[in-house]
């Protein structure tokens, strides 16, 4: 019997109802939420993220600008759009595309970025309320989508011992926090390259959530049986026999999916939770600053 698989695609679009909803509300009031976002350069993958992006924002009501940058942009040009964005009282939301082009300094701009209106969550404004175990601000979006999917599928995270593999930013870090916040209760783990034993440290987990970028590190053996696990990774691997040379592969081994008691797919497991999230701070964005 395999693991139960959590649903990216179905939990976002019960994500997307629910911003749907508060955008409709929203336009009662005379009122359009606008998520603004930045590209610059010319990074193949993130111009598909970009237009995923923008597909969410026509599903659920959430008005999308787009604006193009040169790779070869000066640092201050970015920081004049971003200022512009700022003052803008009809955008809602700003988003800066990561990665930026080489040399350019990614956390200045995101200190740039209003932190009210900051719907990626990395501003430090944001992750400090994190640290205080407030969730009421806008939250990065790939943690949130991670507890939420845990949620929809029925995962039980309070007195749980929970594994993340990871201690990024964007995701390790923050998940940490979120999943020891009150209301969560999860005992957490923070574990990374320098973790001793690793293997033996998450297989003492209830969950575990991979976030390290290596692709399908986390082997069935490492799991405990039954255990939720929740792969974050996206990497391509080598694949002459696929047409465009590659495959997309997660964190976790497949052979988890044989012993894990939930398991998030890759594709479709937190990718779309993470832009389901993003609307949802947009939406978020616009009730607070409206």
């Amino acid at each position: 019997m395999g693991a139960q698989v959590l649903d990216g695609k179905a939990c976002g679009a019960e994500v997307e109802a629910e911003v749907k909803a508060k955008a409709s509300a929203l336009n009662a009031r005379g009122i359009t939420p606008h998520l603004a976002v930045v590209i610059v350069g010319d990074d193949p993958a993130s111009h598909v993220y970009v237009g995923a992006k923008e597909r969410a924002c026509a599903r659920v009501g959430v008005k999308s600008t787009r604006i193009d940058l040169p790779a070869d942009s000066d640092f201050s040009k970015v920081v004049d759009v971003v200022e512009k964005l700022n003052s803008d009282s009809t955008v809602h939301g700003i988003l800066v595309q990561s990665p930026l082009p080489k040399g350019m300094d990614e956390l200045a701009i995101t200190d740039l970025i209003d932190p009210a209106k900051d719907v990626d969550g990395f501003h430090p404004v944001n992750l400090g309320r994190l640290v205080q175990g407030r969730a009421d601000g806008l939250l990065p979006c790939t943690p949130a989508g991670v507890i939420r999917l845990l949620e929809w599928g029925g995962v039980e995270t309070s007195g749980k011992s929970a594994v993340v593999i990871g201690r990024s930013r964007i995701v390790g870090s923050p998940v940490s926090l979120l999943l020891g916040r009150k209301g969560v209760d999860a005992t957490v783990t923070i574990s990374h390259s320098r973790t001793s034993e690793i293997a033996d440290v998450c297989r003492a987990a209830d969950i575990v959530i991979a976030a390290v970028g290596r692709p399908e590190m986390v082997q069935a053996d490492w799991v405990k049986p039954g255990a939720a696990v929740v792969d974050v990774g996206v990497n391509r691997v080598d694949d002459e026999s696929r047409e465009r040379g590659y495959r997309l592969a997660g964190d976790v081994h497949p052979d988890v999916a044989d012993v894990a008691g939930h398991l998030s797919p890759v594709p479709g497991g937190v990718g779309p939770m993470t832009i389901a999230m993003l609307m949802l701070n947009t939406v978020t964005a616009a009730e607070s600053n409206s």
